[in-house]
């Protein structure tokens, strides 16, 4: 009854890939860099220390916050969210919007 988990994996990777448009894949594939540059940044402040504290809390703070608007960027351009009524390019120039200010906000935190 049980598979074998490379299969399972085989199985969603390809229905993954049939399934799920261009746009989307491309802002999957953002979202993956954004969590390997998050993870980079805490095991930097783990390994060499965190002497500038505010420049490592605005950098990972910019990550975490570009992450979390990215994932709301992809659920609103998702074409099967039936909830949502917002058009791509309304959803995309929200995203630059709401990016600029956190990236203005970040800038004044590092001092």
């Amino acid at each position: 009854m049980t598979e074998n988990p490379l299969k399972v994996f085989q199985k969603i990777f390809s229905s993954y890939k049939n399934t799920t448009t261009q746009t989307l894949k491309i802002i999957d594939c953002f979202l993956v860099f954004q969590f390997l540059t998050g993870i980079l940044q805490f095991a930097y402040v783990f390994l060499v220390g965190k002497f500038p504290f505010n420049s490592f809390l605005a950098g990972f703070i910019s990550t975490v916050g570009c992450f979390v608007l990215t994932i709301n960027l992809r659920t609103l351009v998702d074409p099967e969210n039936k909830e949502t009524k917002v058009s791509a390019k309304r959803a995309f120039v929200d995203f630059l919007i709401c990016n600029v200010i956190l990236h203005l906000a970040v800038f004044n935190y590092i001092g």
